[in-house]
């Protein structure tokens, strides 16, 4: 076990577990303070979530919305950003530990934050996973890509008609922000950008479904702009089908039981997966260690001042945290990470911990798109939609690229691709691209052997 970059002061030690929207801002709120920062992050980078769907679809590249987190951190010389894979948190030595290709590392801490964010949850499914990422990493992001645009390819292939039918039927899991922004993508890639790019088929045929258990679409921002998202979807081609639960998920479709109980097939080459999300496992890891509650989704219960009980200097934001009143969203990890660095802040500088004012969340709405020149917007009492909603959408995701670089870069992007029907960003690898259909040959093969034997068991009896 070995301590990394021992730092050559005394100041006091603050470690930040995590590079998204919470690691970040507590790293930044901290630029001043009279304090060491160690951020440890599984990745490199810090990355702009709500636009993944946008690197999935062609839209933008991943580098737009993944910045590498000590190029945007350089300036900031307290802080020494750590590539590692946190495992466990020693609240009684109070040591961080975390392992990078099989070495693990024991980082000391006087105050720490802990913003390790959510992963894509399958309800105890997590076999669905392997037919139907996810949409929490750039990994996830790039592996749609390829098996979108790799199923239209294999349709162009394809000299059967069932089989093309199943590729180009596109089932999104999911009617939240996500769910509904990646099938309005999914559906106008088809119908715009590759439209009369194919020889043997037509990629307007395509089928995209929005599928969730919930009874409306968009729940989280009320009925009437969940129904008013709804209505542009289905004028899009987009088929809603509601209180409709999945009950398995394989390579060749997903298994659907509808309100009366029985089920039915939907064949399908492409899924992805938006509904659920489950907190990182730092949090059963506190919970094993203290009195500390976690819920459902493993989002520990921390206290009103976001620390965790018996341990003031601990502090859980952002996804990882149970708090009444904030949604998962960027601005509850922003504004938790802010406030937690602020009491580290002034602490540092002899701020009493018993007299904290607990964290008051500031909602500043929320945000959804549809397609191109639609979305729908929350903000406080006031709803609405369409395209007004969209701009607004546009300049509230600009603001919050991290970046002038990226800012630039991403504006061209959605220019050239919302005024027109071309998309920068249509590359699948090779190995992408071989690979799955290698597989998927193969698996066909030993279907249809297995079909004959079965001929042949039963011609025989």
């Amino acid at each position: 076990m070995s301590h990394p970059g021992a730092t050559p002061t005394d100041r006091h030690k603050v470690v930040i577990i995590g590079s998204g929207f919470g690691g970040l801002s507590a790293a930044k709120t901290l630029k001043r303070a009279d304090v060491d920062i160690k951020l440890i992050a599984r990745t490199t980078h810090h990355l702009f979530q709500p636009l993944l769907y946008q690197v999935a679809t062609g839209i933008i590249s991943e580098g737009e919305i993944a910045p590498a987190t000590r190029v945007v951190l350089r300036k900031q010389k307290n802080v020494q950003v750590l590539l590692g894979d946190v495992t466990h948190v020693d609240l009684q030595n109070r040591l961080v530990h975390s392992e990078l290709l099989g070495h693990d590392y024991a980082t000391p801490y006087d105050s720490l934050v802990i913003a390790a964010g959510a992963g894509q949850s399958y309800f105890g499914n997590d076999h669905f996973a392997e037919w139907a990422p996810g949409m929490k990493s750039i990994d996830d992001a790039l592996e749609l890509r390829g098996r979108i645009l790799g199923a239209f390819e294999q349709a162009e292939r394809s000299s059967d008609p069932k089989r093309r039918e199943k590729l180009l039927t596109f089932v999104v899991v999911g009617a939240g922000p996500t769910g509904v922004e990646m099938a309005g993508q999914i559906a106008e890639l088809a119908d715009y950008t590759l439209k009369g790019t194919f020889r043997h088929i037509d990629p307007t045929s395509a089928r995209v479904i929005l599928l969730d258990a919930a009874p409306a679409v968009l729940p989280p921002m009320g009925e009437k702009l969940g129904k008013r998202a709804a209505a542009r979807l289905e004028k899009m081609g987009v088929e809603i089908q509601l209180n409709a639960m999945v009950t398995d998920v394989d390579r060749n479709g997903i298994t659907v039981k509808d309100p009366d109980g029985k089920l039915r097939r939907i064949e399908s080459a492409c899924k992805v997966w938006s509904a659920g999300v489950s907190a990182s496992p730092l949090g059963r890891d506190l919970a094993n260690q203290c009195d500390v509650e976690v819920d459902r989704a493993g989002r520990v219960k921390v206290l009103p001042d976001l620390s965790i009980p018996g341990h003031p200097n601990v502090f859980v934001v952002g996804d990882m945290a149970a708090v009444e009143g904030v949604p998962g969203q960027a601005q509850g990890a922003i504004q938790g990470a802010r406030y937690a660095a602020k009491l580290i802040k002034n602490e540092v500088k002899g701020a009493n911990p018993a007299f904290r004012q607990p964290f008051e969340y500031f909602d500043k709405g929320s945000m959804a798109t549809v397609s191109r020149f639609s979305a729908v917007a929350k903000v406080g009492p006031l709803e609405f939609g369409g395209f007004i909603a969209w701009l607004a959408w546009l300049a509230l995701h600009l603001v919050y690229l991290v970046g002038f670089k990226t800012k630039i870069v991403t504006l061209i992007s959605w220019t050239v691709t919302f005024l027109s029907t071309k998309r920068g960003q249509l590359t699948i690898t090779e190995q992408q691209a071989y690979a799955r259909t290698r597989i998927e040959e193969l698996e066909e093969i030993a279907a249809a052997v297995t079909d004959t034997e079965r001929e042949r068991e039963q011609a025989a009896s």
